[in-house]
């Protein structure tokens, strides 16, 4: 295969990518709107919409650079990367066509490649950092300020999440040589670092008001159209087909990940080689086991049947690039049992008010699928980035890089953040703001005016004797 062939179909791989995950967050929009109440609904479409234009600049400016930048951590194995091609003022940061160099920061090789991808392999880490901000955006409904919230999904997305994937999710990230870390489809880098500062926000932010009785028993708060939170579960499906694909490297020669083939192949982020077909029985298989132990263990509750299944997929995402279908099957429903139990004894034990069980199906499900990825894939190379010297996958080395992902990276800066705004008086709404909705004041009541509308038509109606 030609140098061009090869650049220009890694371009349209990611490309295409692109608007799959899109559905990912449309599907987020659906999911929490659906799940507030309808006095809330405007104020959660919008903070979640908001998150786009914020983020995606944040990202830009200097998200990207430090998924390239930090992969040695802070000076565990090294120092700060040069990554020229990142930068925002770099000429590959822009509509460059590939000639020839306009600076010295860059080369001719440089611009024969990044020229054609670097924007879309950016926009497909972008889509990521989104997904890590959405996922929090749903814990925290029909409570937080706006700003507050907005503050935290550019802390998430666009500098603690890309962090930890330069550091665990980058084929020469310290986690993975140092450790023996491997996190192929993001159960830790993106579900449990957003679980994680999910909780650290809600800790502070604590819960709506009602939730919970005198003597601490929780009351179910009803979405107001579940038809919307079934249909949004089902576009993140949907676009985790994207996601997954996304994770992957679509051609690279054989030679240059160390086979002694001459010819090209898939391979995860880590440089390992894989297939489609891999992503496909993986995918389903997961989704499917957490599906049915979802239903099974909450006797048929279509919200966490639906859920269970996200959790599934989640929790074998650290391995499914190299587990068995069957092996993805079995870890997709031990992940979902044990996201729903941990929701529901810590929202019982703690007083957590977790909207839309965001923590347990993103935090709980990634942290363990990461932990159980280690005794399952024990002893396999973590990267093939490297031949010499190769950490090998391992129980330590998952559980403590579990730890840096829930904890260190997702759970710490959040609730410092959290508490700070707190303290300010900026994290959550007026008590009576909330009593009213945030609509009602948000947004003036233009959007839960019907009934002072039907009042006019009556007046209106009277006064011309048509009633």
């Amino acid at each position: 295969m030609s140098d061009a062939l090869l650049v220009i179909f890694t371009e349209f791989y990611y490309w295409a990518t692109i608007p799959l995950m899109f559905l990912i967050h449309v599907g987020f929009c659906m999911y929490e709107v659906g799940a507030s109440r309808q006095k809330n609904m405007m104020h959660t479409l919008m903070k979640n919409t908001m998150l786009i234009p914020l983020v995606t600049i944040t990202f830009f400016f200097f998200g990207w650079w430090i998924y390239f930048a930090f992969p040695n951590g802070p000076g565990f194995i090294g120092g700060i990367v040069d990554a020229p091609h990142a930068v925002p003022w770099s000429e590959l940061m822009g509509a460059h066509l590939g000639g020839a160099a306009a600076t010295d920061t860059t080369t001719v090789d440089d611009n024969a490649s990044w020229a054609r991808i670097n924007g879309v392999f950016w926009a497909a880490f972008l889509l990521f950092s989104w997904t890590v901000a959405s996922i929090v955006s749903g814990a925290v409904i029909e409570r937080i300020r706006t700003g507050a919230f907005l503050m935290m999904a550019v802390l998430v997305g666009s500098v603690t999440w890309i962090i930890d994937a330069s550091w665990g999710w980058h084929p020469e990230g310290w986690m993975v040589k140092v450790l023996g870390y491997h996190d192929a489809y993001a159960s830790g880098v993106i579900h449990a670092i957003a679980g994680g500062a999910a909780l650290g926000i809600l800790i502070p932010l604590g819960p709506r008001i009602g939730k919970f009785c005198k003597d601490g028993t929780p009351r179910n708060i009803v979405p107001h159209n579940p038809w919307l939170v079934s249909i949004g579960l089902f576009l993140i499906y949907t676009g985790f087909w994207g996601f997954y694909v996304a994770c992957n490297v679509p051609i690279i020669a054989e030679a240059d990940i160390g086979l002694t083939g001459e010819g090209y192949t898939a391979t995860t982020i880590y440089l390992t080689p894989t297939t489609l077909s891999a992503i496909v029985f993986n995918f389903l298989m997961s989704l499917s086991g957490g599906m049915i132990a979802g239903y099974a263990i909450s006797r048929g509750n279509a919200f966490w049947t639906y859920s269970a299944g996200l959790a599934g997929l989640i929790a074998a995402s650290a391995g499914n690039d190299l587990y068995h279908p069957i092996q993805a099957m079995l870890v997709g429903a031990v992940g979902a049992v044990c996201a729903y139990k941990l929701h529901h004894w810590v929202e019982k034990t703690f007083k957590i008010d977790d909207a839309v069980g965001a923590v347990a199906v993103h935090g709980y499900a990634g942290f363990i699928g990461l932990v159980i990825a280690g005794f399952v894939l024990w002893g396999h190379p973590a990267t093939a980035a490297y031949i010499e010297d190769v950490a090998l996958i391992n129980p330590v080395g998952q559980f403590v890089g579990a730890v840096i992902m829930f904890f260190v990276l997702g759970f710490l800066p959040c609730f410092i953040l959290a508490n700070i705004l707190k303290w300010m008086g900026s994290l959550r709404v007026p008590y009576e703001i909330e009593l009213a909705g945030l609509d009602n004041v948000e947004f003036h009541g233009r959007y839960l005016d019907e009934s002072d509308v039907r009042k006019a038509e009556i007046e209106e109606a009277k006064e011309r004797d048509l009633i």
